[in-house]
This record gives C-alpha cells, sequence and structure tokens, in this order.
C-alpha cells in the first residue's frame, strides 16, 4: 500500500494537455496538502498557511496564464514539507527538518524508507508526467512557475518579479528587459534566489539537460495572494511572454 489513500487528491492537476502553445507550465509548489498518513507533520495549521509550506498564489496565476495562452500547466498539490519537488530527493533539503525558523516535526530522522515512500508517492509521479510532456513534444519552451516572500528571516525584498537561470539566461533576459519597459516594477535576476545543479531539480533536469529554451519565474507573494492580483499577473504574463519567445526567434536568426 502507497502512501497516498485512493480518496486523496491526486499528486498533479494537468490543464490543456493538448493546448496548442509551445510554454509548458509547471508549479512545483503550487499546493500545501498533506497525506492523511502523516497527520498535520507536528506543524500547526497557522503555519501551514505561510509561505513555508507552498508558493502563496502561483496556482492561480498559473491556472489563468494556462487559460490564456492555452497553454498546457501541471501544478503539484502536495506540499513542499513533506517533499520538495524543486530538489533532488537525496539532498537533505527535500525533506526539511526546518523551514526559515520554523521546526517540522514530522521530517525530524526521517530514515530512508520513510523518504523512499514519499518520493514514490509524490516526486516520482509528478515529475514522470513532466518527463512525458516533455519528451513526446517536438517543441517546447518550459516555464517554472513561482513565487517568493516579501521577507525572508528578516530581510525585505524589493523586487517585485524575478526571472532566473542557469546555462541559458537569453530567454530569461529579453523577458527581464520587458518587465522593466513595463514601468514601475523591480525586476530581479537570480534574486532573491537563483538556479543550480546544487540547489534546483526541474530546470537542470527537464530543461537545461534536453536542450529546451526555459524561463523561471518568481513573482512576490503579496502582490498575488488574492485574486485580482493573480489575473494582473496572469495577463501581463500572457502578453509578454509570446513577445519575448518572438524576439528570441528573431535574435537566433540574426
Amino acid at each position: 500500500m502507497g502512501l497516498l489513500e485512493a480518496d486523496e487528491a491526486p499528486v498533479y492537476d494537468l490543464l490543456r494537455e493538448g493546448g496548442k502553445s509551445l510554454f509548458l507550465l509547471t508549479a512545483d509548489h503550487a499546493g500545501r496538502l498533506i497525506p492523511r498518513a502523516l497527520g498535520d507533520m507536528g506543524v500547526p495549521e497557522a503555519e501551514m498557511e505561510r509561505h513555508i509550506a507552498w508558493d502563496i498564489g502561483i496556482a492561480g496565476v498559473t491556472r489563468r496564464l494556462s487559460a490564456a495562452l492555452d497553454a498546457t500547466a501541471i501544478l503539484q498539490n502536495y506540499s513542499r514539507l513533506v517533499i520538495d519537488c524543486n530538489r533532488n530527493p537525496g539532498w537533505a533539503s527535500a525533506f526539511p527538518e526546518m523551514s526559515e525558523a520554523t521546526l517540522i516535526p514530522g521530517n525530524k530522522g526521517l530514515d530512508e524508507v520513510a523518504k523512499a515512500a514519499r518520493r514514490a508517492a509524490i516526486f516520482d509521479p509528478y515529475h514522470g508526467e513532466i518527463n512525458r510532456l516533455v519528451t513526446e513534444r517536438a517543441a517546447i519552451v518550459y516555464v517554472a512557475m513561482h513565487s517568493f516572500t516579501p521577507v525572508y528571516l528578516a530581510e525585505a525584498r524589493p523586487m517585485q518579479v524575478a526571472v532566473l537561470y542557469n546555462r541559458n539566461p537569453r530567454l530569461s533576459n529579453i523577458l527581464a528587459d520587458m518587465l522593466r519597459a513595463e514601468g514601475g516594477l523591480v525586476v530581479g535576476e537570480n534574486a532573491p534566489y537563483r538556479v543550480s545543479d546544487e540547489t534546483d531539480y526541474g530546470v537542470p533536469v527537464h530543461a537545461e539537460r534536453n536542450g529546451l529554451d526555459y524561463l523561471e519565474i518568481e513573482i512576490r507573494q503579496d502582490l498575488i495572494a488574492q485574486e485580482a492580483g493573480q489575473e494582473e499577473w496572469a495577463e501581463r504574463l500572457a502578453r509578454l511572454l509570446p513577445k519575448a519567445l518572438k524576439t528570441l526567434d528573431v535574435e537566433s536568426v540574426a
């Protein structure tokens, strides 16, 4: 018997599998569910509503963006405190014993059997589906959707949005310039986070190993916690992403 029972929520939601857009949207931290077998992991409900458990607001943005672009999207429904789907499951950070300043008792001293059960139930099905979507398509642009907290360990983040990249910054640089041209936005590049083989999973494994153009987008959570902000950012990205891709195509030919 697996970790998840038959009547529990699916590991991921797959939207518009037949979407016409070249963009594939992924949201590794869209949800904050905990498998029934794990109880509450010793984490109070108020803490589970915070950014330590999920990327606040990103599910709403991703769903709206998927509809606006007619783009396939996959949203992972379980909390990153159970297993972080943007970390290699062999890393300790995939099962954090502390997140920011909050202890996660349900992750204290996990043995390999417990880790493997979480991986088999959540991580492997989610990334297996992404791999299928990537390999079955002739052309694709990988878009990792994330959000970040306005303040982390008492340090304020001034940027409203950021683009992150590693080996291939081309599309990210184009989008960053377009976001700045919107006016009134502070745009981070590889800040407040950066992508690397040592800290991330989705972009290095699914995008870079397959030679794909990609974007990793981070939006500040206070801007998208409510539906109005989710609609605003989905509209903005639906307008800019096709333009950024067209600019990339022109530059690649030139």
